[in-house]
């Protein structure tokens, strides 16, 4: 039996594996909603005890991660139509595979995570002629040099922002906007009610740390618009918009009561040029 690889991670970093077993169960299901075959090869592959997520992440939280991924699917493949020679970069990308998922021969892809991620992932993803990996904090300004835009540009987000402050957050988005002017930003966002509530049944229900709560919870993307003159929301949607029929009737209701208390949601902004 082969060694498996050690897991060494910070609190916030540790979340990623919330999301990557999800896809990995969704995946081993009969009629999944979402395949990732990669998750489950990482899943099987690193030294990682699944218990205390598995017996405490309710369905509906799992749900909500095959969801969102789904989003991103669409909206990426969506700009790719519009830009098929388009970048994305993927912001903090843990160990997300959207790439495999939607990859359409000609596009330029960046992998960006903090170096403690990005050496693990590492050891399950490699670079490619139109696919890198940059370590570093999205906050950190140094990395935007290492962008390259032939065409137009997509930052993609999934369960990410909301671990920082407000202001982290309206400094970070000012200055994509400044100097990415035209370019998209795709996320998941909490309300202040979903950040309490994910921090609850989620972070503290899958075992992790306080240090890894949620701490920006916003009511409404609009509200962002206040805080540059060049962000405008392009749409803002419930986090299970499209997929109440493809799931059990138990999951119907719960699905609807947290998109009508408006839990979680997704969010498209466009920087005008």
């Amino acid at each position: 039996m082969s060694k498996k690889v050690p897991i060494k991670l910070r609190s916030v970093q540790e979340t990623l594996l919330l999301p990557l077993w999800g896809r990995a169960v969704e995946t081993r299901k009969r009629k999944p909603l979402l395949v990732d075959t990669t998750a489950m090869e990482i899943i099987d592959t690193i030294d990682y005890d699944f218990t205390t997520i598995a017996t405490n992440i309710s369905l509906i939280t799992q749900l909500a991660w095959i969801a969102r991924s789904l989003h991103v699917d669409r909206v990426v493949r969506e700009f790719l139509e519009r830009h098929p020679r388009g970048t994305i970069v993927n912001i903090g990308c843990g160990l997300d595979t959207t790439y495999e998922r939607v990859d359409n021969g000609s596009l330029l892809w960046y992998d960006l995570d903090l170096p403690d991620v990005i050496a693990l992932r590492r050891q399950f993803v490699t670079d490619g002629e139109r696919r890198r990996h940059i370590a570093s904090s999205f906050l950190d300004d140094a990395w935007f040099a290492e962008v390259k835009v032939e065409d137009s540009i997509l930052f993609i987000a999934a369960g990410v922002f909301y671990y920082f402050e407000e202001n982290q957050m309206k400094h970070f988005l000012s200055r994509l906007a400044g100097l990415f002017p035209g370019g998209e930003v795709f996320f998941d966002a909490a309300s202040p009610l979903g950040m309490r509530t994910a921090n609850k049944v989620v972070i503290q229900a899958g075992g992790m740390d306080q240090n890894s709560f949620l701490k920006w919870g916003i009511q409404s993307a609009y509200d962002i618009q206040s805080w540059d003159s060049r962000i405008r929301v392009v749409e803002e949607f419930p986090m299970f918009k499209g997929m109440k029929r493809r799931v059990s009737f138990k999951e119907k209701i719960g699905t609807w009561m947290s998109d009508v208390l408006k839990i979680m949601f997704m969010v498209r902004l466009v920087f005008q040029k």
